[in-house]
C-alpha cells in the first residue's frame, strides 16, 4: 500500500482510480486476514461503493477530498452508522451501530473509503488484541507474538499494507504500543482532539 499522500495525488491525477486502489486493498485484506486477523469485518461493497462515487465525483470535475479513495479502517470500537460495532465482546455480537462517530464522518466527509472494522480487544481493555468474540491479532513480523493493544488490528491492518491509515484509540498505550510492536507510526491527539 502507497502512503495516503501518494494514493491521493495518484487518484487526483489519474494515474489510479479509487476503484482500483479499493481493489487492491480488499485483495491484501483478503490475503492477510486467515494468518493475522486484522480485521473484524471486512465491507466490500460498501468499499466499492464509496470508492465508485470517488471516481464519479473526478470525473465529473467535482471537487475531491483530502483523502479521497484512501483506504481506511476503523476499530471496532467506533461506530459506523449501519455497520456492526462489538467492542470485541461476545455480549454485543448483533450491535449495529445506528449512527457514525465523529471521526467517521470526517473521515468520510474527506473523501475516504472505510474499508472495514479492525479487531480489538474486548471494550479495548488489554494492551493485546485478544477477543473472545473476533480471536487473536497477531503481529505481522513474528505472528507467535502480539502486536499490542487495543488498537492492534488498527495496526496490523496499515503495518501489512491493507490500508494506507486506520483509525484506533489511545488513553493508556493502545495505538502507540501496537505501532512500536508493529512497526509503523501511531498518533496520540491530545485529549479531545479528533
Amino acid at each position: 500500500m502507497r502512503s495516503a499522500l501518494d494514493l491521493v495525488r495518484a487518484i487526483r491525477e489519474g494515474d489510479l482510480t479509487a476503484a482500483e486502489v479499493v481493489e487492491s486493498a480488499l485483495a491484501r485484506a483478503a490475503e492477510v486476514q486467515p494468518q493475522l486477523n486484522p480485521f473484524a469485518e471486512v465491507r466490500a461493497d460498501d468499499a466499492r461503493r464509496a470508492a465508485a462515487a470517488v471516481d464519479a465525483a473526478r470525473a465529473a470535475g467535482r471537487p475531491l477530498g483530502p483523502l479521497a479513495g484512501v483506504p481506511v479502517a476503523i476499530k471496532d470500537l467506533t461506530p459506523v452508522a449501519g455497520w456492526r460495532t462489538t467492542c470485541g465482546s461476545v455480549a454485543l455480537s448483533d450491535h449495529v451501530a445506528d449512527r457514525s462517530a465523529v471521526i467517521v464522518r470526517r473521515l468520510e466527509a474527506a473523501g475516504a473509503v472505510i474499508l472495514g472494522k479492525t479487531t480489538t480487544p474486548e471494550f479495548a481493555h488489554s494492551s493485546f488484541t485478544e477477543s473472545p468474540l473476533l480471536g487473536v491479532t497477531r503481529n505481522p513480523w513474528d505472528p507467535s507474538r502480539t502486536p499490542g493493544g487495543s488498537s492492534g488490528g488498527s495496526a496490523v491492518a496499515v503495518a501489512t499494507g491493507c490500508v494506507a491509515l486506520a483509525e484506533g484509540s489511545d488513553m493508556g498505550g493502545s495505538v502507540r504500543i501496537p505501532a512500536a510492536l508493529s512497526g509503523c507510526v501511531g498518533l496520540k491527539p491530545s485529549l479531545g482532539r479528533i
